[in-house]
Protein backbone atom coordinates (compact mmCIF):
# COMPACT_ATOMS: atom_id res chain seq x y z
CA UNK A 1 0.00 0.00 0.00
CA UNK A 2 1.04 3.45 -1.23
CA UNK A 3 1.91 5.28 2.74
CA UNK A 4 3.56 8.28 1.04
CA UNK A 5 1.50 11.66 0.83
CA UNK A 6 2.17 15.14 -0.39
CA UNK A 7 1.03 17.99 0.85
CA UNK A 8 0.98 21.84 -1.48
CA UNK A 9 1.27 24.36 0.89
CA UNK A 10 0.81 27.68 -1.12
CA UNK A 11 0.94 30.54 1.17
CA UNK A 12 1.03 34.56 0.84
CA UNK A 13 4.70 34.65 -0.31
CA UNK A 14 6.04 31.84 -1.03
CA UNK A 15 4.46 28.17 -2.59
CA UNK A 16 5.78 24.94 -0.81
CA UNK A 17 5.46 21.22 -1.29
CA UNK A 18 6.16 18.65 1.85
CA UNK A 19 6.45 15.07 1.30
CA UNK A 20 4.86 12.89 4.05
CA UNK A 21 5.79 9.21 5.68
CA UNK A 22 2.37 7.72 7.08
CA UNK A 23 3.97 8.68 10.49
CA UNK A 24 3.64 12.37 9.85
CA UNK A 25 7.49 12.45 9.48
CA UNK A 26 8.63 15.26 7.04
CA UNK A 27 10.89 13.17 4.02
CA UNK A 28 11.41 15.96 1.65
CA UNK A 29 10.42 19.33 0.80
CA UNK A 30 10.36 22.37 -1.65
CA UNK A 31 9.66 26.03 -1.48
CA UNK A 32 9.75 29.40 -4.02
CA UNK A 33 8.64 32.56 -3.48
CA UNK A 34 6.61 34.83 -6.24
CA UNK A 35 6.68 38.51 -6.22
CA UNK A 36 4.26 40.51 -4.58
CA UNK A 37 2.25 43.24 -6.69
CA UNK A 38 1.08 46.49 -5.04
CA UNK A 39 -0.79 48.48 -7.48
CA UNK A 40 -1.61 51.56 -5.08
CA UNK A 41 -1.63 52.27 -1.26
CA UNK A 42 -4.04 49.36 0.41
CA UNK A 43 -4.40 46.76 -2.59
CA UNK A 44 -2.10 44.15 -2.78
CA UNK A 45 -2.44 40.95 -5.14
CA UNK A 46 -0.81 37.73 -7.14
CA UNK A 47 -0.84 36.83 -10.32
CA UNK A 48 -2.97 34.15 -10.54
CA UNK A 49 -0.12 32.38 -13.12
CA UNK A 50 2.60 32.53 -10.58
CA UNK A 51 0.52 30.87 -7.77
CA UNK A 52 0.05 27.65 -9.73
CA UNK A 53 3.54 27.57 -11.53
CA UNK A 54 5.80 27.94 -8.37
CA UNK A 55 3.21 25.09 -6.85
CA UNK A 56 3.39 22.71 -9.32
CA UNK A 57 7.48 23.50 -9.52
CA UNK A 58 7.92 22.57 -6.02
CA UNK A 59 5.81 19.75 -6.34
CA UNK A 60 8.14 17.63 -8.72
CA UNK A 61 11.31 19.16 -7.11
CA UNK A 62 9.66 17.80 -3.51
CA UNK A 63 9.30 14.41 -5.50
CA UNK A 64 12.52 14.41 -6.49
CA UNK A 65 14.25 15.12 -3.24
CA UNK A 66 12.47 12.51 -1.86
CA UNK A 67 13.98 9.97 -4.07
CA UNK A 68 9.77 9.10 -5.32
CA UNK A 69 7.91 9.28 -8.12
CA UNK A 70 4.23 9.94 -8.22
CA UNK A 71 3.59 6.27 -8.39
CA UNK A 72 4.90 6.74 -4.10
CA UNK A 73 2.37 9.19 -3.61
CA UNK A 74 -0.54 8.20 -1.72
CA UNK A 75 -2.93 11.22 -2.21
CA UNK A 76 -2.31 14.89 -2.22
CA UNK A 77 -3.60 17.52 0.36
CA UNK A 78 -3.72 21.27 -0.45
CA UNK A 79 -3.23 23.79 1.76
CA UNK A 80 -3.32 27.42 1.40
CA UNK A 81 -3.81 31.48 2.15
CA UNK A 82 -7.30 32.08 3.16
CA UNK A 83 -9.70 34.31 1.41
CA UNK A 84 -7.09 35.92 -1.79
CA UNK A 85 -10.04 35.93 -4.46
CA UNK A 86 -9.59 34.03 -8.07
CA UNK A 87 -12.06 34.63 -11.17
CA UNK A 88 -11.45 32.83 -14.33
CA UNK A 89 -12.60 31.85 -17.45
CA UNK A 90 -13.77 28.30 -17.55
CA UNK A 91 -12.81 27.77 -21.58
CA UNK A 92 -10.32 29.67 -22.00
CA UNK A 93 -8.89 28.87 -18.68
CA UNK A 94 -7.49 32.63 -18.52
CA UNK A 95 -8.03 34.77 -14.93
CA UNK A 96 -10.02 37.72 -15.77
CA UNK A 97 -7.99 39.63 -13.14
CA UNK A 98 -5.09 39.12 -10.57
CA UNK A 99 -5.82 37.57 -7.24
CA UNK A 100 -7.22 40.10 -4.79
CA UNK A 101 -5.14 38.87 -1.59
CA UNK A 102 -6.50 38.46 1.69
CA UNK A 103 -4.70 42.06 2.88
CA UNK A 104 -6.18 43.85 0.15
CA UNK A 105 -8.56 46.76 1.72
CA UNK A 106 -10.20 47.98 -1.57
CA UNK A 107 -13.64 46.47 -0.76
CA UNK A 108 -14.04 48.95 2.16
CA UNK A 109 -16.33 50.90 1.02
CA UNK A 110 -18.41 47.96 0.31
CA UNK A 111 -17.82 46.95 3.59
CA UNK A 112 -19.37 49.99 5.34
CA UNK A 113 -22.41 50.22 3.25
CA UNK A 114 -23.92 46.50 4.42
CA UNK A 115 -22.96 48.05 7.82
CA UNK A 116 -24.63 50.79 7.44
CA UNK A 117 -27.53 49.66 6.20
CA UNK A 118 -27.80 47.17 9.36
CA UNK A 119 -26.81 43.72 7.82
CA UNK A 120 -23.76 42.52 10.91
CA UNK A 121 -26.40 40.93 12.96
CA UNK A 122 -27.45 39.04 9.85
CA UNK A 123 -24.09 38.33 8.23
CA UNK A 124 -22.56 36.72 11.68
CA UNK A 125 -25.36 34.67 12.49
CA UNK A 126 -25.52 32.82 9.09
CA UNK A 127 -21.40 33.23 8.70
CA UNK A 128 -19.53 33.39 12.29
CA UNK A 129 -17.67 36.18 10.70
CA UNK A 130 -17.59 40.00 10.83
CA UNK A 131 -18.64 42.41 8.06
CA UNK A 132 -14.78 43.12 6.40
CA UNK A 133 -12.54 43.36 3.18
CA UNK A 134 -11.05 40.62 4.86
CA UNK A 135 -13.33 37.92 3.62
CA UNK A 136 -13.33 36.74 -0.29
CA UNK A 137 -17.35 37.89 -0.69
CA UNK A 138 -16.67 41.53 -1.15
CA UNK A 139 -13.48 41.05 -3.11
CA UNK A 140 -15.40 39.08 -5.93
CA UNK A 141 -17.95 41.90 -5.89
CA UNK A 142 -14.88 44.31 -6.84
CA UNK A 143 -14.25 42.20 -9.83
CA UNK A 144 -17.46 41.79 -11.19
CA UNK A 145 -18.13 45.44 -10.61
CA UNK A 146 -14.69 46.64 -11.93
CA UNK A 147 -13.64 43.90 -14.96
CA UNK A 148 -15.29 45.17 -18.10
CA UNK A 149 -18.16 42.21 -19.00
CA UNK A 150 -16.92 40.39 -15.44
CA UNK A 151 -20.56 40.66 -14.44
CA UNK A 152 -22.22 39.35 -17.68
CA UNK A 153 -20.09 36.71 -18.09
CA UNK A 154 -20.85 35.68 -14.94
CA UNK A 155 -24.55 35.74 -15.36
CA UNK A 156 -23.73 33.26 -18.81
CA UNK A 157 -22.14 30.68 -16.53
CA UNK A 158 -18.79 31.65 -18.33
CA UNK A 159 -16.90 32.20 -15.21
CA UNK A 160 -15.27 30.22 -12.17
CA UNK A 161 -14.97 31.86 -8.64
CA UNK A 162 -12.05 30.29 -6.61
CA UNK A 163 -10.11 30.79 -3.29
CA UNK A 164 -6.67 29.50 -4.01
CA UNK A 165 -7.33 25.66 -3.08
CA UNK A 166 -9.93 26.19 -5.95
CA UNK A 167 -7.71 27.34 -8.46
CA UNK A 168 -5.11 24.60 -7.64
CA UNK A 169 -7.82 22.00 -8.04
CA UNK A 170 -8.59 23.51 -10.99
CA UNK A 171 -5.31 23.53 -12.56
CA UNK A 172 -4.60 20.02 -11.73
CA UNK A 173 -7.47 18.36 -12.43
CA UNK A 174 -7.54 19.43 -15.96
CA UNK A 175 -7.44 23.18 -16.18
CA UNK A 176 -3.60 23.60 -17.15
CA UNK A 177 -4.29 22.24 -21.19
CA UNK A 178 -6.98 22.99 -23.12
CA UNK A 179 -7.45 19.71 -24.42
CA UNK A 180 -8.76 18.65 -20.52
CA UNK A 181 -9.78 21.65 -19.68
CA UNK A 182 -13.91 20.75 -19.93
CA UNK A 183 -13.33 17.74 -17.20
CA UNK A 184 -11.69 19.90 -14.59
CA UNK A 185 -12.83 20.15 -10.94
CA UNK A 186 -14.08 23.57 -9.58
CA UNK A 187 -14.66 22.52 -6.01
CA UNK A 188 -14.04 23.73 -2.71
CA UNK A 189 -13.77 22.46 0.51
CA UNK A 190 -15.95 24.14 3.94
CA UNK A 191 -12.87 25.29 5.82
CA UNK A 192 -12.50 28.14 2.41
CA UNK A 193 -15.92 28.24 1.68
CA UNK A 194 -16.72 29.77 5.13
CA UNK A 195 -13.96 32.42 4.90
CA UNK A 196 -16.14 33.98 1.70
CA UNK A 197 -19.17 35.74 3.80
CA UNK A 198 -21.13 33.63 1.26
CA UNK A 199 -21.71 30.72 3.24
CA UNK A 200 -24.35 29.29 5.44
CA UNK A 201 -21.79 27.63 7.67
CA UNK A 202 -24.68 25.74 9.35
CA UNK A 203 -25.48 23.86 6.60
CA UNK A 204 -22.53 24.37 4.25
CA UNK A 205 -24.34 25.52 1.65
CA UNK A 206 -24.06 28.66 -0.32
CA UNK A 207 -26.72 31.30 1.16
CA UNK A 208 -28.83 33.04 -1.61
CA UNK A 209 -29.62 35.90 0.55
CA UNK A 210 -25.72 36.77 1.20
CA UNK A 211 -25.62 36.00 -2.38
CA UNK A 212 -28.27 38.87 -3.24
CA UNK A 213 -26.49 41.14 -0.81
CA UNK A 214 -23.69 41.18 -2.59
CA UNK A 215 -24.76 40.58 -6.12
CA UNK A 216 -22.84 37.25 -6.88
CA UNK A 217 -24.67 34.83 -9.46
CA UNK A 218 -25.05 31.69 -8.07
CA UNK A 219 -23.24 30.14 -11.71
CA UNK A 220 -19.83 31.46 -10.25
CA UNK A 221 -19.34 29.52 -7.54
CA UNK A 222 -17.73 25.84 -6.69
CA UNK A 223 -18.71 22.91 -5.17
CA UNK A 224 -18.73 22.72 -1.50
CA UNK A 225 -17.08 19.54 0.05
CA UNK A 226 -16.00 18.52 3.64
CA UNK A 227 -12.04 18.73 3.73
CA UNK A 228 -11.25 15.21 3.45
CA UNK A 229 -13.03 14.36 0.31
CA UNK A 230 -11.46 12.61 -2.86
CA UNK A 231 -12.05 15.86 -4.91
CA UNK A 232 -11.13 15.00 -8.09
CA UNK A 233 -7.61 12.98 -10.08
CA UNK A 234 -4.36 15.30 -11.20
CA UNK A 235 -3.66 14.01 -14.93
CA UNK A 236 -0.73 12.42 -15.68
CA UNK A 237 1.45 14.31 -17.29
CA UNK A 238 1.66 17.11 -14.61
CA UNK A 239 3.81 14.89 -12.00
CA UNK A 240 4.35 11.12 -13.48
CA UNK A 241 0.87 9.61 -12.71
CA UNK A 242 -2.74 9.87 -11.76
CA UNK A 243 -2.70 10.62 -8.11
CA UNK A 244 -6.40 11.36 -6.43
CA UNK A 245 -6.55 15.39 -4.46
CA UNK A 246 -7.99 13.99 -1.01
CA UNK A 247 -7.55 16.73 1.00
CA UNK A 248 -8.39 20.74 1.76
CA UNK A 249 -8.44 23.17 4.26
CA UNK A 250 -7.54 26.86 4.83
CA UNK A 251 -4.00 27.09 6.58
CA UNK A 252 -5.35 28.17 10.01
CA UNK A 253 -7.84 25.18 10.26
CA UNK A 254 -5.14 22.86 8.47
CA UNK A 255 -2.65 23.58 11.69
CA UNK A 256 -5.87 23.00 13.92
CA UNK A 257 -5.92 19.93 12.38
CA UNK A 258 -2.45 18.70 12.08
CA UNK A 259 -2.35 19.63 15.78
CA UNK A 260 -4.80 17.11 16.69
CA UNK A 261 -6.92 19.19 17.81
CA UNK A 262 -10.26 17.72 16.78
CA UNK A 263 -12.47 18.07 20.01
CA UNK A 264 -13.69 21.00 21.54
CA UNK A 265 -11.43 23.01 24.06
CA UNK A 266 -8.30 21.72 22.28
CA UNK A 267 -6.46 24.88 20.69
CA UNK A 268 -3.56 26.08 19.18
CA UNK A 269 -1.72 29.36 18.30
CA UNK A 270 0.38 29.79 15.31
CA UNK A 271 4.07 32.21 16.01
CA UNK A 272 4.62 33.73 12.57
CA UNK A 273 4.54 37.42 11.43
CA UNK A 274 1.20 37.55 13.45
CA UNK A 275 -0.23 35.03 15.67
CA UNK A 276 -3.08 32.95 14.67
CA UNK A 277 -4.79 31.37 17.62
CA UNK A 278 -7.78 28.88 16.93
CA UNK A 279 -9.96 27.06 19.44
CA UNK A 280 -12.13 23.91 18.74
CA UNK A 281 -15.84 23.95 19.28
CA UNK A 282 -17.10 20.99 18.17
CA UNK A 283 -20.59 21.06 16.50
CA UNK A 284 -21.19 24.07 18.64
CA UNK A 285 -21.64 27.20 17.17
CA UNK A 286 -20.88 30.52 19.16
CA UNK A 287 -20.80 33.86 18.47
CA UNK A 288 -18.29 35.65 20.69
CA UNK A 289 -18.83 38.37 22.84
CA UNK A 290 -15.48 38.97 23.12
CA UNK A 291 -14.08 40.14 19.96
CA UNK A 292 -13.41 36.23 17.79
CA UNK A 293 -15.54 35.21 14.77
CA UNK A 294 -16.61 31.70 14.27
CA UNK A 295 -15.36 29.83 11.39
CA UNK A 296 -15.70 26.17 10.27
CA UNK A 297 -13.11 23.83 11.56
CA UNK A 298 -11.55 21.55 8.80
CA UNK A 299 -14.27 18.84 8.74
CA UNK A 300 -13.72 15.41 8.01
CA UNK A 301 -17.15 14.44 7.37
CA UNK A 302 -20.46 16.60 6.24
CA UNK A 303 -21.02 17.08 9.87
CA UNK A 304 -20.35 20.94 10.76
CA UNK A 305 -17.67 21.40 13.17
CA UNK A 306 -16.16 24.89 14.34
CA UNK A 307 -14.04 26.83 15.72
CA UNK A 308 -13.06 30.24 17.45
CA UNK A 309 -10.72 32.11 15.56
CA UNK A 310 -8.60 35.34 16.73
CA UNK A 311 -5.78 37.55 14.89
CA UNK A 312 -2.49 39.18 16.12
CA UNK A 313 -1.58 41.70 13.96
CA UNK A 314 2.12 41.63 15.41
CA UNK A 315 4.19 39.13 16.49
CA UNK A 316 7.10 37.68 15.05
CA UNK A 317 7.62 41.25 13.23
CA UNK A 318 8.29 42.99 16.59
CA UNK A 319 11.57 40.52 16.15
CA UNK A 320 12.25 41.52 13.00
CA UNK A 321 11.71 45.35 14.09
CA UNK A 322 14.26 44.96 16.74
CA UNK A 323 16.69 44.20 13.59
CA UNK A 324 15.97 46.38 11.19
CA UNK A 325 14.78 49.22 12.42
CA UNK A 326 15.98 49.85 16.22
CA UNK A 327 19.63 47.59 15.13
CA UNK A 328 19.20 45.81 18.55
CA UNK A 329 20.33 42.37 17.08
CA UNK A 330 21.63 41.73 13.57
CA UNK A 331 19.90 38.26 13.57
CA UNK A 332 16.19 37.53 14.21
CA UNK A 333 17.99 34.65 16.10
CA UNK A 334 19.90 36.62 18.67
CA UNK A 335 16.62 37.79 20.19
CA UNK A 336 16.74 34.98 22.69
CA UNK A 337 20.31 35.62 23.74
CA UNK A 338 19.47 39.07 24.40
CA UNK A 339 16.33 38.92 25.97
CA UNK A 340 17.25 36.10 28.47
CA UNK A 341 20.43 38.20 29.55
CA UNK A 342 18.14 40.04 32.23
CA UNK A 343 16.19 38.10 34.40
CA UNK A 344 12.95 39.87 33.63
CA UNK A 345 11.88 43.27 31.80
CA UNK A 346 12.81 45.64 34.59
CA UNK A 347 9.13 46.93 33.97
CA UNK A 348 9.18 47.75 30.64
CA UNK A 349 5.63 47.10 28.65
CA UNK A 350 5.93 46.96 24.59
CA UNK A 351 2.75 47.19 22.78
CA UNK A 352 3.57 46.86 19.36
CA UNK A 353 0.80 48.26 17.82
CA UNK A 354 2.70 49.29 14.38
CA UNK A 355 -0.51 48.41 12.56
CA UNK A 356 -3.31 48.83 15.16
CA UNK A 357 -4.36 45.76 17.29
CA UNK A 358 -6.17 42.85 15.86
CA UNK A 359 -8.30 40.63 18.22
CA UNK A 360 -9.52 40.90 21.38
CA UNK A 361 -9.13 44.88 21.10
CA UNK A 362 -9.68 45.98 17.71
CA UNK A 363 -8.47 49.04 17.63
CA UNK A 364 -7.14 50.17 13.95
CA UNK A 365 -5.93 53.49 15.74
CA UNK A 366 -3.58 52.13 18.21
CA UNK A 367 -0.07 52.93 17.81
CA UNK A 368 2.91 51.14 19.03
CA UNK A 369 4.23 52.11 22.83
CA UNK A 370 7.20 51.56 25.09
CA UNK A 371 6.13 52.46 28.38
CA UNK A 372 7.68 52.09 32.24
CA UNK A 373 11.23 52.87 30.78
CA UNK A 374 13.98 54.07 33.52
CA UNK A 375 17.40 55.02 33.51
CA UNK A 376 18.43 51.55 34.01
CA UNK A 377 16.32 50.30 31.63
CA UNK A 378 18.63 48.48 28.42
CA UNK A 379 18.43 47.48 25.35
CA UNK A 380 18.32 43.67 26.56
CA UNK A 381 15.23 45.14 28.65
CA UNK A 382 13.79 46.56 25.40
CA UNK A 383 13.95 43.12 23.66
CA UNK A 384 12.63 41.19 26.08
CA UNK A 385 9.71 43.19 26.53
CA UNK A 386 9.32 42.79 22.36
CA UNK A 387 9.28 39.21 23.09
CA UNK A 388 6.96 39.01 26.03
CA UNK A 389 4.84 41.28 23.72
CA UNK A 390 3.59 38.23 21.91
CA UNK A 391 2.80 35.97 25.09
CA UNK A 392 0.84 38.69 26.43
CA UNK A 393 -1.42 39.52 23.38
CA UNK A 394 -1.80 35.87 23.30
CA UNK A 395 -2.49 35.30 26.49
CA UNK A 396 -5.29 38.31 26.16
CA UNK A 397 -6.54 36.35 23.04
CA UNK A 398 -7.06 33.28 25.30
CA UNK A 399 -8.71 34.81 28.39
CA UNK A 400 -11.19 35.89 25.49
CA UNK A 401 -11.50 33.02 24.27
CA UNK A 402 -12.16 31.19 27.34
CA UNK A 403 -14.95 33.25 27.97
CA UNK A 404 -16.69 33.18 24.94
CA UNK A 405 -16.22 29.23 26.09
CA UNK A 406 -17.36 29.34 29.57
CA UNK A 407 -20.50 31.78 28.30
CA UNK A 408 -21.49 28.77 26.06
CA UNK A 409 -21.01 26.27 28.74
CA UNK A 410 -18.04 24.70 26.66
CA UNK A 411 -14.72 22.90 27.66
CA UNK A 412 -12.13 24.85 29.37
CA UNK A 413 -8.81 24.75 27.54
CA UNK A 414 -6.33 22.66 29.55
CA UNK A 415 -3.51 22.98 27.20
CA UNK A 416 -2.17 25.53 24.37
CA UNK A 417 -0.64 23.51 21.60
CA UNK A 418 2.03 25.96 19.27
CA UNK A 419 3.85 26.00 16.18
CA UNK A 420 5.09 28.19 13.72
CA UNK A 421 8.91 29.73 13.66
CA UNK A 422 8.78 31.48 16.84
CA UNK A 423 7.62 28.30 19.14
CA UNK A 424 10.94 27.24 18.89
CA UNK A 425 11.99 30.39 21.10
CA UNK A 426 12.54 28.17 25.02
CA UNK A 427 11.92 31.95 27.06
CA UNK A 428 9.12 33.10 24.64
CA UNK A 429 7.13 29.96 25.28
CA UNK A 430 7.87 29.34 29.32
CA UNK A 431 6.80 32.57 29.44
CA UNK A 432 3.42 32.27 27.64
CA UNK A 433 2.88 29.08 29.81
CA UNK A 434 3.42 31.13 33.14
CA UNK A 435 1.02 33.58 31.35
CA UNK A 436 -1.71 31.04 31.05
CA UNK A 437 -1.23 29.32 34.19
CA UNK A 438 -1.72 26.02 31.66
CA UNK A 439 0.85 23.72 29.77
CA UNK A 440 2.44 24.92 26.71
CA UNK A 441 3.06 21.87 24.07
CA UNK A 442 5.46 21.71 21.05
CA UNK A 443 4.94 19.02 18.76
CA UNK A 444 7.50 17.53 16.99
CA UNK A 445 6.34 18.07 13.64
CA UNK A 446 5.76 21.87 13.86
CA UNK A 447 4.90 22.30 10.03
CA UNK A 448 1.46 21.54 11.08
CA UNK A 449 -0.36 23.48 8.28
CA UNK A 450 1.28 21.14 5.58
CA UNK A 451 0.68 18.32 8.43
CA UNK A 452 -3.08 19.00 8.47
CA UNK A 453 -3.41 18.76 4.79
CA UNK A 454 -1.74 15.08 4.55
CA UNK A 455 -3.65 14.03 7.32
CA UNK A 456 -7.04 15.03 5.56
CA UNK A 457 -5.96 13.54 2.44
CA UNK A 458 -4.58 10.07 3.60
CA UNK A 459 -8.35 9.86 5.62
CA UNK A 460 -10.09 10.04 2.74
CA UNK A 461 -7.16 7.21 1.11
CA UNK A 462 -7.13 5.05 3.13
CA UNK A 463 -3.57 5.74 4.76
CA UNK A 464 -5.30 6.28 7.68
CA UNK A 465 -8.20 4.91 9.59
CA UNK A 466 -9.96 7.49 11.70
CA UNK A 467 -9.01 10.61 14.28
CA UNK A 468 -7.95 8.08 17.10
CA UNK A 469 -5.20 6.95 14.65
CA UNK A 470 -4.26 9.99 13.73
CA UNK A 471 -4.33 11.74 17.60
CA UNK A 472 -2.24 8.70 19.14
CA UNK A 473 0.58 9.77 15.97
CA UNK A 474 0.83 13.87 17.35
CA UNK A 475 4.23 13.33 19.33
CA UNK A 476 5.16 16.09 22.51
CA UNK A 477 8.58 17.63 21.36
CA UNK A 478 8.21 19.54 24.84
CA UNK A 479 5.85 20.39 27.42
CA UNK A 480 6.19 23.95 29.25
CA UNK A 481 4.30 23.60 32.51
CA UNK A 482 3.59 26.95 34.24
CA UNK A 483 5.81 27.89 37.21
CA UNK A 484 4.95 31.26 38.05
CA UNK A 485 2.64 31.97 41.47
CA UNK A 486 -1.45 32.53 39.31
CA UNK A 487 -0.90 36.29 41.60
CA UNK A 488 2.45 37.33 40.04
CA UNK A 489 0.80 36.76 36.36
CA UNK A 490 -2.45 38.49 37.17
CA UNK A 491 -0.14 41.33 38.34
CA UNK A 492 2.02 41.00 35.00
CA UNK A 493 -1.54 40.56 32.71
CA UNK A 494 -2.61 43.99 34.59
CA UNK A 495 0.25 46.19 33.85
CA UNK A 496 -0.15 44.66 30.32
CA UNK A 497 -4.16 46.28 30.26
CA UNK A 498 -2.53 49.21 31.56
CA UNK A 499 -0.30 49.51 28.64
CA UNK A 500 -2.63 48.93 26.00
CA UNK A 501 -4.49 51.53 27.47
CA UNK A 502 -2.09 53.72 26.85
CA UNK A 503 -1.17 52.69 23.36
CA UNK A 504 -5.05 53.15 22.06
CA UNK A 505 -5.49 56.62 24.16
CA UNK A 506 -6.60 59.30 21.68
Amino acid sequence: MKTHILALDQGTSSSRSIVFDAQGRIVAMAQREFPQIYPQPGWVEHDPMDLWTTQLATAREALSNAGLTAKDIASIGITNQRETTLVWNRRTGMPVYNAIVWQDRRAEPTCAELRARGLETLVRRKTGLIIDAYFSGTKLKWILDHVDGARSAAQRGELAFGTVDSWLLWQLTGGFDEKHRAGAVHATDVSNASRTMLLNVHDNAWDDELLALLEVPRELLPAVHPSSHVFGTTHAELLGAELPVGGIAGDQQSALFGQACFKAGLAKNTYGTGCFMLMHTGAQFETSANGLITTSAAQPTSTPEFALEGSIFIAGAVVQWLRDGLHAINASSEVETLAASVPDSGGVMFVPAFTGLGAPYWNADARGAIVGLTRGSTVAHIARAALESIAFQSAALLRAMSRDAAAAGGAAVSELRVDGGACVNDLLMQFQADLLGIPVVRPQIIETTALGAAYLAGLSCGVYRNLDELAAQWQVERRFHPTMPRENAAALMEKWERAVRQATAT
